[in-house]
């Protein structure tokens, strides 16, 4: 799934095309993808953006007039571009909009499972809509960030995933930050003394900081993640083979000389396989 750098860097790297002509066309959109039918895609038509806006994982498109602001969410499949006039389009996106002058704002979504979002919202509901979204991840803090950890007793990896804790971090990114801090995914948010909530916080804005500039130079994960994705690889701070557990939506990537003291975290899944 995108998360903080990836949408932040497509974010800007849509800014100045969303603002530079009038919408000509708004849709067709796949009836799982389109959450709103009030206001009409249509309303948007004759209308320009004024540029593109970000909360958390969500892209924001508010209109130059103040009166209408298009959401897109891509999960984890979806993937947006912006296509100059003349440029190869796919024949069924699960949404679009064309600009005056040809440009096209692409959005697909492959597979059959549809958990992409797209509406159109006035600014008041848009504002209600991500209204449970935690402060962004990014320039937290270490103050803000120790009363998050504080507030609720739970495992590191699922409470920066958590959107409603704090907002950007996802799946990935989890992983890079925890193995970054030396931190134990199943680490208590409430066992943190204030070295380690200094550190962790400090790392979370170096690692997305650093990550948004490699997206922003068109980098592949491959390039990107140090651990994510990168089972029996060495670590790259002690040479440890990188472990993980997984999990039925997710997998949990880590180092267990960086991390764990040593120790290997059990895997339930395989647990329960073996029983």
């Amino acid at each position: 799934m995108p998360e903080l750098p990836e949408v932040e860097a497509l974010r800007r790297s849509l800014d100045e095309p969303m603002r530079a002509a009038p919408i000509a066309r708004a849709g067709p959109a796949h009836i799982a993808t389109l959450k709103t039918f009030d206001p009409p895609l249509a309303a948007l038509e004759g209308r320009r953006f004024a540029g593109a806006r970000r909360r958390g994982k969500h892209l924001l498109f508010p209109t130059e007039d103040g009166e209408l602001v298009l959401h897109i969410h891509q999960m984890s499949a979806g993937r947006l571009a912006h296509s100059l006039a003349g440029g190869k389009r796919p024949k069924t996106p699960a949404f679009q909009l064309e600009f005056e002058g040809g440009a096209a704002l692409i959005f697909t979504e492959p597979g059959a499972k549809k958990r992409a979002r797209v509406g159109l919202y006035r600014p008041e509901a848009i504002d209600e809509e991500l209204a449970h979204l935690g402060p962004e991840a990014l320039g937290l803090g270490s103050k803000r960030l120790g009363e998050i950890l504080a507030a609720d007793s739970r495992r590191l990896h699922p409470l920066l995933r958590d959107q409603r804790a704090l907002a950007g971090i996802g799946r990935a990114w989890s992983n890079e930050i925890l193995h970054r801090a030396r931190l134990s995914p199943y680490a208590l948010s409430t066992d943190l003394d204030a070295e380690e909530v200094e550190r962790l916080a400090r790392t979370i804005d170096e690692a997305l900081g650093e990550g948004l500039a490699l997206r922003e130079q068109g980098l592949k994960d491959a390039k990107v993640y140090r651990i994510h994705n990168r089972l029996d690889e060495p670590c790259p701070a002690c040479g440890t083979p990188i472990a993980r557990v997984d999990f039925e939506e997710h997998t949990v990537f880590y180092c267990p000389g960086c991390q764990t003291g040593g120790r290997v975290l059990k895997d339930r899944r395989l647990s329960r396989l073996l029983r």
